[in-house]
């Protein structure tokens, strides 16, 4: 019953295989191999959109290397205030963006509340070496909340981003869990929505270790071969996780895999609505369930094995806690089995 975390996760067969006959082969190193060339042309088929694709070690390298392209001296990065970029990356993204800053935007279940990102960037004034310059916005999709953005609210927060003339970057580390449940293109979620640059994850979803950065503007693709180097994320054997993008997407392997996660975090969502005790703490529409349980039932489950972890309570909203409840967070994933849901949901009903 491991619902812990999609990081948990071990590999898909499909992933371990590209790797094994890679490992058989040689090819050119620092991203100079056919594999490397034949998986950066297979991103642009499936984006629908040149696009210059640079590998990197992590997500949060990914995030962090993708807010330094944009950065200016004195730049503010606007992200949502309980975003991964806030909260767990350690001032990676002030660290490697020379000192830009973080600036917390607030919004109801981990969107960006454009009213709110509208006066965080008003305070800005251009010209004024006092407030600083403005120089990105970025957003998750999926969020932390496991709330999913449509197409329309990233065009909105794009719009204002592109009124300062600011690039629009995406997070997506569960990227192909939202691509999955809103079933729209991948072009459709991202550049033709405004987004410039997209931290692409694989990790999560079944892959040993593979993230990219997609950057769809030429101009912010521009120096990122230097910024990517001088931060000691250029792969030497770059062509292992070349091998794992490409046989993550093909034949639609890497759909299937967040369908399927999806699918089971459904079941979960729908086994909590009809377990006493027990609710969802909000709605979420893709891998990441969050529910309210009574402690003494978490500790139960926890006993029989059950692996979640405890989750604040988001900013503004009021989940209706009492003294003996808590909220969890329930992540399925492309390994999760129908009978690990069912199972977790009997102990649950006890």
């Amino acid at each position: 019953m491991q619902f812990a975390s999609d990081n948990w996760t071990g590999a898909a067969p499909e992933i371990v295989d590209a790797v094994v006959r890679e490992a058989a082969r040689v090819g050119a190193a620092y991203g100079a191999s056919e594999i490397d060339a034949a998986v950066e042309a297979r991103f642009a088929e499936i984006f629908e959109h040149e696009a210059a694709v640079f590998f990197v070690a992590t997500g949060s390298a990914a995030n962090a290397l993708a807010l330094a392209a944009a950065s200016k001296p004195a730049g503010g990065v606007f992200a949502h205030a309980e975003s991964h970029i806030v909260e767990d990356e350690i001032g990676g993204v002030e660290f490697l963006a020379g000192g830009a800053r973080v600036i917390p935007v607030e919004g109801p279940l981990g969107k960006l509340d454009p009213a709110a990102l509208k006066a965080a960037v008003a305070r800005f004034v251009p010209g004024s070496v006092r407030t600083g310059q403005p120089v990105a916005v970025t957003i998750t999709q999926q969020t932390e909340m496991g709330t999913t953005y449509s197409p329309d609210e990233i065009r909105t927060i794009a719009a204002i981003a592109k009124g300062r003339d600011m690039p629009l970057h995406m997070d997506g580390a569960r990227f192909a869990y939202a691509l999955a449940r809103l079933g729209i293109s991948p072009a459709e979620m991202t550049w033709k929505a405004g987004v410039d640059i997209l931290s692409f994850g694989a990790t999560k979803n079944g892959c040993i270790a593979a993230e990219a950065l997609v950057v769809f503007d030429p101009v912010l693709a521009r120096d990122m071969p230097f910024i990517r180097k001088r931060a000691g994320h250029l792969f030497s054997k770059s062509r292992f996780v070349a091998a794992q993008f490409d046989a993550y997407f093909r034949d639609g392997l890497w759909l299937r895999l967040a369908r399927h996660a999806n699918a089971m975090g459904d079941r979960m969502r729908a086994g909590l609505a009809v377990v006493p005790n027990a609710r969802e703490a909000w709605p979420t529409s893709g891998n990441e369930v969050f529910a309210v349980l009574r402690k003494a039932d978490a500790e139960r489950l926890k006993s029989a094995g059950a692996a979640f972890y405890d989750w604040p309570e988001p900013h503004g909203w009021n989940a209706g806690l009492s003294d003996d409840e808590s909220i969890v967070r329930l992540v399925t994933a492309f390994s999760t089995r129908p009978e690990d849901v069912d199972a977790f949901l009997a102990v649950l009903r006890g």
